[in-house]
């Protein structure tokens, strides 16, 4: 399966104007000291979605697991019954995911705030999430953002505490994988995982 590729891109897409006017996110407060993931680095970047009801997974370019503006609009351009997620991995240490339903209604969810400073998309979407990793208020480790996100698919705030509770340990591809199955998209999940990875070996 090749990489989704959308017809018609979307005219609602977040731009960088509409960005900074909301104060979410400030393009010259960001150091770009940090070192973008290598392709071995990402465990997989994919998207799920439903469309008539059917769930669906698709693989999405390594790219986008570097560039948390262009995952936003990429996103916006899928056609889904309750908008479009993307999930990102990076080093079976970190989780990405971000909602998007409509032009303006983005949800983030980050798996371990401890890679603020490691990984350029971590740093840029604790940003958007308008969060201050030095302040009391924010851990030094653990999940941060919405985690309120997936429950209309079937994945409650508290189904995604119990799971960073029960299993300190857990990798991001394992708390992707939890999710995905929660939201009764497993089997399109693995798929789009699949895929991503048969996509990077072809272009290779």
């Amino acid at each position: 399966m090749a990489v989704w590729e959308p017809d018609d891109l979307a005219e609602d897409v977040v731009s960088d104007e509409d960005l900074d006017s909301d104060d979410e996110f400030d393009d010259e407060d960001i150091d770009d000291d940090l070192e973008d993931a290598e392709d071995d680095e990402i465990d997989f970047c994919v998207a799920l979605y439903r469309e008539d009801g059917v769930p669906t997974g698709i693989a999405l370019e390594p790219d986008l697991a570097n560039d948390f503006e262009d995952l936003i609009a990429y996103l916006q351009r899928i056609p889904g019954d309750a908008g479009a997620m993307g999930l990102v991995s990076l080093d079976s240490d970190v989780l990405i995911a971000v909602r998007v339903r409509g032009p303006r209604h983005v949800q983030v969810f980050v798996s371990d705030v401890y890679y603020v400073d490691t990984w350029p998309i971590v740093r840029d979407a604790i940003e958007f999430l308008d969060l201050d990793p030095d302040s009391s208020d924010v851990p030094e480790e653990g999940p941060v953002g919405d985690m309120d996100m997936f429950a209309d698919q079937g994945v409650s705030e508290m189904d995604l505490e119990a799971m960073f509770m029960d299993a300190e340990d857990l990798s991001s591809e394992d708390v992707a994988e939890r999710i995905a199955q929660g939201m009764r998209c497993g089997t399109v999940f693995r798929k789009a995982v699949d895929d991503y990875w048969d996509v990077d070996e072809d272009e290779e």
